[in-house]
């Protein structure tokens, strides 16, 4: 049986998948980053299965004894506190372990902050970056903006409501008209999605807030004259580049729509 990777909700506990349901119903083993989060979520739809820990501390030794009962054929459904395991959570070690051993591993999709925050902060873009959890040294923190600075696309990052008020000050110091927004609670009662300047999020947040933070920022506002962009694919495509390629290359180095680059360059 192949290692089962399942996403659980990231705050309504009603948000996991039928599929994930059903694979922590028939599992022989569900390992899971805390035992308490988890039962919560088995008993609010009354499933019993036998659970062990699997956490940053002992990834390790779990793994060296969870692989061989992988390959005797045990059903074994990897899970985290929230979200899917192995982004930014425990359970990348196991997957690895198993994929170097020829073990078949399936990931079983299900709920994200990542996509969640960014489709309701209102700064989609044709493609995004996503950073993790921020650096906590201002230094490197610094750096993230530099990186950003020119980055015409949105970018996602996790950051704990005890650091939120210096990140903001910090983002605003560096881009003080970058458009953001702050994703709280994502899913959870009392969700709240505050969006606006980085300036006016620092102004907003002088003090912790309360629950889990997801940042989002806009892309950089970078001015392009479409003419010289569509010029560029048509050169491209003289040289020899498939047209589609040439749009998709331009596209990520100006920040002008692919499609419409594509559309005028025929």
């Amino acid at each position: 049986m192949p290692l089962a990777v399942c996403a659980t909700p990231i705050g309504n506990l009603e948000d996991v998948t039928l599929r994930v349901l059903r694979e922590l119903r028939e599992a022989d083993l569900v390992l899971c980053e805390d035992t308490r989060r988890t039962r919560v979520l088995l008993d609010r739809h009354g499933i019993e299965a036998r659970l062990r820990s699997y956490h940053e501390h002992n990834e390790a030794a779990r793994t060296a004894e969870v692989l061989p009962r992988l390959e005797a054929g045990e059903r074994v459904a990897l899970v985290s506190d929230a979200g899917m395991p192995g982004i930014n959570d425990p359970g990348a070690r196991l997957i690895d372990a198993a994929l170097d051993a020829a073990l078949p591993v399936t990931v079983l999709p299900g709920p994200s902050a990542v996509e969640t925050a960014l489709v309701a902060s209102g700064l989609v873009g044709e493609r995004y970056q996503f950073l993790g959890y921020l650096p906590r040294g201002a230094g490197a923190r610094e750096a993230v903006w530099e990186e950003l600075a020119r980055w015409p696309w949105p970018a996602v990052a996790f950051e704990s409501p005890q650091r939120l008020p210096e990140t903001l000050r910090s983002l605003a110091g560096r881009l003080p008209e970058r458009r953001a927004a702050v994703c709280r609670e994502l899913t959870k009662q009392h969700e709240e999605v505050v969006r606006g300047t980085a300036v006016e999020l620092a102004a907003r947040y002088p003090e912790p807030p309360r629950g889990e933070t997801v940042l989002v920022l806009g892309g950089a506002e970078v001015e392009v004259d479409d003419g010289v962009a569509v010029a560029a694919v048509a050169e491209l495509v003289a040289a020899g580049a498939p047209r589609r390629v040439a749009a998709d290359v331009v596209a990520g180095l100006t920040g002008v729509a692919r499609n419409a680059l594509y559309r005028e360059s025929l």
